[in-house]
């Protein structure tokens, strides 16, 4: 669906369309968490948005903003990109003088499962769902080769990644739909790392 499909205010199009264009220039070229990643976690927002009841703005802007400082974290420049995305969106919200500034960086801030703080507002919860959703099924499984090619890892190495973060991930939703999004995407994981494992032993 598009971004009109789901909010109606003219305004508040504009307003997220305009931290879309900031979003992108963050962004040199792409990769696992490149901007086709951010869209990604747009559109599973809306989608989950929607359906949980949650601010719609609050949330597309929070998902377009949320990894705007991670290109700086991969080089080393900011320790903890999603503190420094935070920043970024307070700033360019600020300037506009948008009304909910604070939900919007809270949700930032605690869309990162393994760091703190824990997301408080719905908001906050579906955007770190979105962010973990997009870690599995599929699109999970091709961004971890896509991970390991830039680093130089291995098959097996690639697997122990899933059984140690991306397998976990299922348990880790916070809302409803989430829940249920992650159970069919956990369970494609599986079945290809099954497969996989009897690819290298020969077996098939």
């Amino acid at each position: 669906m598009k971004l009109e499909e789901y909010i109606k205010d003219k305004g508040s199009i504009e307003l997220i369309k305009k931290a879309e264009g900031l979003a992108r220039n963050f962004f040199e070229r792409e990769g696992t968490h490149g901007f086709s990643h951010v869209k990604r976690v747009f559109n599973l927002c809306l989608h989950i948005g929607e359906a949980e009841g949650a601010d719609l703005e609050v949330l597309a802007l929070a998902a377009l903003l949320h990894d705007v400082a991670r290109p700086l974290e991969d080089k080393g420049i900011v320790e903890d990109h999603a503190k420094e995305s935070a920043k970024i969106a307070r700033r360019f919200l600020t300037s506009l003088k948008y009304p909910k500034v604070d939900e919007v960086v809270h949700a930032i801030e605690a869309h990162r499962f393994s760091r703190p703080p824990e997301p408080k507002t719905l908001e906050a919860k579906i955007l770190s769902d979105a962010d973990k959703l997009d870690a599995i099924g599929a699109i999970g499984v091709a961004r971890v080769f896509m991970y390991s090619g830039e680093h130089g890892r291995d098959i097996e190495t690639s697997i122990k990644h899933f059984e140690e973060k991306i397998l976990k991930l299922k348990d880790l939703m916070y809302t409803k739909t989430a829940k249920k999004l992650a159970e069919e995407r956990h369970k494609f994981v599986e079945e290809f790392i099954e497969r996989l494992l009897k690819e290298i032993e020969g077996e098939l």
